[in-house]
């Protein structure tokens, strides 16, 4: 008793040290997720969050540079409305006089189906949350309806919302379908298909910068290596920068040289993952191509091919080297989407209004985006099922 009572009190130190170092090894290892992810957190804090909140106090404020720096003064939402009103009106919407019949027509028609559309979905039991998305998207189709009714079919020319829309629409079809094409093709058992292959990625490790310059050196009339097909097709005397379609159609042929590659080597891994065995059986059965594909090939890369659709939209969204660098924006404003006209303010020091520009093409690539997703991505992804 007495040799146990002595040995105790000297070995209790030793075990609350233990203890202790215990206790904070255990602390350590639970947060140690935190810990490790800590510097990113700052970094992003630093370099992410801090400028986007920033941004909206520009997009907020009329901004003066003064001998002391910037100074602010808030205007709300002024620099917002200005987009939809007034002088600026006209360059970011386009001139919405004059709207014709036909514009007027199509524009009920869309709003018409868009209103039935919530409706049906109304009356189908959707969620408040997704009525509200749908009451989002369908404000969207029907603002875009009405765009396209005053400016393209009234004659009008349209604004850099329209322009970007363009960008988007036309120039992501176009690449997707020839993309597609070309991987189905060298998704074939044809000869030199491995060539092909390494040749048709090449423009994708081409900046966008370079592709800018060399598609403004190869489509000039005068002194390009193309002159001599100009010249014998009769358009010696015609220079496409000066046309706002042919201007247009340009940008998004430069677009596309890119950005096929990536559609292209996205969809053929696709392609060379659809099941052989079910492709063989329906042969065997006496099917066509085309019912093989439809069928068959379709469903199965249909996951694939709509979600490079939307990556591919989001990025074409930001469109901005290509038109700065072939056309500045030209003719007049015919080529300048949403990035650039945010650009063009920015370099004349309204940084109020290309805050806002630029928070407008925010929302505007959210809504389309998240619509494309929710209700085409989705709706085809169950149907699959």
């Amino acid at each position: 008793m007495n040799s146990s009572n002595s040995f105790q009190p000297g070995a209790s130190p030793v075990g609350i040290s233990r203890t202790r170092s215990d206790r904070f090894n255990e602390w350590l290892d639970r947060h140690s997720q935190t810990f490790f992810i800590a510097p990113a957190v700052v970094l992003l804090l630093i370099f992410a969050i801090f400028p986007t909140f920033y941004s909206i106090v520009f997009a907020l404020s009329r901004v003066k540079f003064t001998a002391n720096g910037l100074r602010f003064r808030f205007v709300w939402f002024d620099n917002f409305l200005a987009q939809f009103s007034g002088n600026e009106q006209a360059h970011f919407l386009g001139r919405l006089t004059n709207i014709s019949v036909l514009g007027w027509v199509f524009f009920a028609v869309i709003t018409a189906a868009t209103l039935w559309w919530l409706y049906k979905s109304f009356r189908n039991g959707a969620s408040v949350v997704g009525l509200i998305g749908r009451f989002i998207s369908a404000a969207m189709a029907i603002s875009i309806a009405f765009l396209l009714g005053a400016t393209l079919l009234s004659g009008n020319p349209w604004g850099t919302l329209m322009t970007t829309m363009f960008y988007v629409v036309v120039g992501c079809t176009v690449q997707f379908l020839i993309g597609t094409a070309l991987a189905f093709l060298c998704s074939q058992p044809i000869s030199g298909k491995n060539f092909f292959r390494v040749l048709f990625f090449i423009p994708l490790m081409i900046t966008p910068l370079g592709v800018g310059y060399a598609f403004k050196m190869v489509l000039d009339i005068t002194k390009g290596p193309l002159q001599p097909l100009w010249d014998a097709i009769g358009l010696q005397n015609w220079a496409w920068s000066t046309d706002a379609w042919a201007a247009r159609w340009f940008v998004i042929l430069g677009d596309s040289w890119q950005w096929i590659p990536f559609i292209f080597i996205v969809m053929l891994a696709a392609l060379e993952n659809v099941s052989r065995d079910q492709v063989e059986a329906a042969e065997v059965d006496g099917a066509s191509n085309v019912q093989i594909f439809r069928e068959i090939t379709w469903p199965q890369i249909m996951p694939v091919a709509v979600t490079v659709i939307l990556i591919r939209m989001i990025e074409a969204f930001k469109i901005v080297d290509l038109p700065n660098i072939m056309t500045s924006g030209g003719p007049g404003i015919a080529t300048e989407s949403m990035t650039l006209h945010s650009y063009f303010l920015w370099r004349a020091n309204d940084m109020g209004s290309s805050a806002a520009v630029a928070y407008l093409l925010l929302i505007l690539t959210v809504v389309v985006c998240s619509s494309f997703f929710n209700y085409i991505v989705l709706g085809q992804l169950r149907k699959a099922k």
